[in-house]
């Protein structure tokens, strides 16, 4: 009885409740979508730098999980000690970090010998390594979307970059470029980020981390095999808070849909609801009557809005490739509890007052 009632009102208003349900899963869409990006993002970037195949990352004390955050500081003499006192090593490899705001993508400056050391070096797919200043390898992805081929050309830094090569997504930053050059771009003449290190033995690599630390205190030593680990709200200033925005943000726009609707639809159906008081129906049925309809509403926008965030996702990712979302079963149950929130939160003081209401009072409602 209580679901014929309720389908039936819905029906009764098929543009209000279309509007209705479109708005809850715009909710669930918006909150999948942006944190699906952030985290998206933010795991891709940990992938490739774990990728490259080093086995641990020398840095600046202090220094922050996200490289193309840092400065070049460090001076080659450190590299050149960590070669010439640590026997465990095997090779260390400089690397300049350095973020283009206009791609929103990492460079890396590297030194071709040393990285192919410690890494195992590029897969190419098409062309090879660059063998002047002014020449970059740039990996699949990058290429797809900014529609690059090997000997086309690509302004970086306000400079002019031949493409010599297109190697395989998922070893590092998605552009390569000679490290003296990336140097000179950074203003950071003979100064680098990081130290990429490569053991003799790899299965004891915090072992190998507390020696040096010991030896070498005030930097900042990363296993990088599980540097993807550290890719998260913790590490990453900011990540956690604005998630947490996106997740209120959502949440207001659907406690203000779903209250805006049940109280319409509750004055809309005032006789309606004095009919089932005068026929004895108690307060409690009346309040769980319009609670049912709103989360019958919300659960219709969840599901909706789950399927939108994979069309909106895979489109996203269809004309913009280097953008990465990470939809996880946390996030899911998250935009989804949002949403059925959003309507016991907007349905409760329509509801209220629709138990409250008078029957003699509702019957003279015009």
């Amino acid at each position: 009885m209580n679901w014929k009632i309720i389908l039936e009102g819905l029906k009764a208003r098929p543009v209000r409740t279309g509007v209705t349900i479109l708005a809850v899963a715009l909710q669930v869409s918006l909150i999948l979508v942006l944190v699906g990006l952030t985290t998206g993002t933010t795991d891709e970037i940990g992938r490739r730098v774990a990728g490259i195949g080093a086995d641990i990352m020398f840095q600046p004390a202090g220094s922050d999980v996200i490289l193309a955050l840092d400065s070049a500081t460090l001076v080659p003499e450190i590299g050149e000690k960590l070669r010439n006192d640590f026997e465990e090593i095997q090779d260390v490899s400089p690397l300049l970090v350095r973020f283009n705001t206009k791609n929103f993508t990492n460079i890396f400056g590297i030194d071709p010998p040393s990285f192919d050391a410690v890494s195992g070096g590029l897969r190419y797919k098409k062309g090879k390594l660059f063998s002047a200043p002014d020449e970059i390898v740039i990996d699949d992805i990058f290429a797809k979307d900014k529609k690059l081929d090997v000997g086309d050309t690509y302004e970086l830094e306000h400079r002019m970059f031949r493409v010599t090569g297109i190697v395989e997504n998922g070893k590092g930053a998605r552009v390569v470029m000679a490290l003296k050059t990336a140097q000179e771009l950074a203003n950071a003449e003979n100064k680098v980020t990081v130290f990429l290190i490569k053991l003799k033995d790899s299965s004891d690599i915090n072992g190998a981390i507390e020696k040096m630390k010991k030896d070498l205190p005030g930097y900042d030593l990363r296993n990088m095999p599980e540097y993807n680990k550290l890719m998260t709200g913790a590490n990453i200033p900011g990540l956690d808070a604005a998630n947490n925005v996106i997740v209120f943000v959502a949440l207001c726009i659907g406690v203000l849909v779903i209250f805006l609707s049940m109280y319409t639809t509750i004055m809309e159906r005032t006789r309606e609801i004095g009919i089932l008081r005068s026929l004895g129906a108690s307060k409690v049925f009346i309040v769980g009557l319009i609670m049912k309809e709103s989360l019958f509403i919300c659960l219709i926008g969840v599901l909706l809005g789950m399927a939108g965030s994979v069309v909106i996702t895979r489109t996203a990712q269809a004309y913009f490739p280097t953008m990465v979302f990470l939809i996880s079963n946390k996030w899911l149950i998250i935009a989804a509890a949002s949403a059925l929130m959003s309507g016991v939160i907007g349905s409760l003081h329509p509801a209220l007052k629709a138990s409250g209401q008078d029957p003699v009072e509702a019957f003279a409602y015009e």
